[in-house]
């Protein structure tokens, strides 16, 4: 008696499978996760300039203002204006010196930055804006 032979199974399928399985993430399911964080940074930023603006007087003085419009900036948003300021490109430590943000932090700016073409890499831990 002849054994039937089942239906083959694609390489996508089984890829797809395990993923699923071993709770791999996806690139989907990572560019899903960077939105929401970037979600997340604009209302803490929108957050801590309500704050402000509860805890100041009514009357504000043309720089108190220009400081909060610049407080509304995202992380990626300072990381880029840092970069900017260099023509000829800046080093990883000289835009964490004036960031102030954490190694983790600072890397994955820089990655989402470079991802969406805002900055150009010079060579190996050198940055330049677009």
């Amino acid at each position: 008696m002849t054994r039937k032979k089942g239906k083959s199974v694609s390489f996508d399928a089984m890829v797809k499978f395990f993923m699923q399985y071993y709770n791999i993430p996806t690139k989907k399911d990572v560019d899903k996760l960077m939105d929401r964080m970037d979600g997340l940074e604009k209302a803490i930023k929108s957050f801590e300039l309500y704050a402000k603006r509860r805890s100041t007087p009514a009357v504000k003085s043309a720089k108190a203002t220009a400081s909060a419009e610049k407080s509304t900036l995202t992380s990626s948003d300072l990381a880029l204006e840092v970069i900017g300021r260099f023509k000829k490109g800046v080093g990883f430590s000289e835009i964490q010196a004036r960031t102030g943000f954490g190694e983790k932090k600072l890397r994955n700016i820089i990655y989402r930055l470079h991802k969406m073409g805002k900055i150009v890499r010079k060579e190996r831990g050198v940055y330049v804006a677009a």
